[in-house]
Parts: C-alpha cells; structure tokens; sequence
C-alpha cells in the first residue's frame, strides 16, 4: 500500500530509489513508499532556498544534516543526530562516497 507523506523536508533523513519508486525515510525511522522516481525528488529539492539535501551515487539521496561518518574502505555511510530515533547504515559505493566527501 502507498501513502502520502505529511512531513517537512527536515523530517527527511534519505531518499532511495526502488524501481519507478522511491522510499523516503524519516527521522522516526518509518519509510515511505512513494511513486515518483528520485529524479523527482532531486528537482523538487533544488526548488528548496535552504537545499541540505545532495545525490549520492544513482539511487540515493540524503540530508546533508544527518551525515555522521562517511568510511570510504568499508562503503558505509552512518547517517545520525540527536533526532532520530534510529540510526542508518547505508552501503554506498566507494567512488559516490568519495565523490560525497568532495562535495561537504
């Protein structure tokens, strides 16, 4: 079943491509399962005045202000803060995580 999400963008924690879909997660840990592609969501957050979140790699995107660790050798990127209720390990490729680092 698909919803709609009631939130704001600091609500959001990352976005991750599923096909035609996308799943947003939320600060409380709970995804969503959208029915836009992430190119939907890269456009709608460049519309943003104070834009946090960037693209990483093909299928991701994540807010900038949840970024914890980025451990290029073991492809992992902890996104964390006194927010969530949860923490997220992401396996990510090495070259988008270095292309991340670059980018923050």
């Amino acid at each position: 079943m698909y919803r709609t999400c009631q939130c704001t963008t600091d609500d959001i924690v990352f976005v991750q491509a599923d096909g035609n879909y996308s799943d947003v997660y939320l600060f409380n840990g709970k995804p969503h399962k959208m029915t836009f592609k992430l190119k939907f969501f890269e456009d709608a957050f460049l519309q943003l005045q104070n834009n946090f979140f960037i693209r990483v790699g093909k299928s991701l995107i994540v807010n900038k202000k949840y970024i914890y660790v980025i451990n290029i050798s073991t492809q992992e990127l902890l996104l964390s803060g006194s927010r969530l209720s949860v923490e997220f390990k992401l396996r990510v490729s090495k070259d988008a995580l270095k292309e991340l680092k670059d980018q923050i």
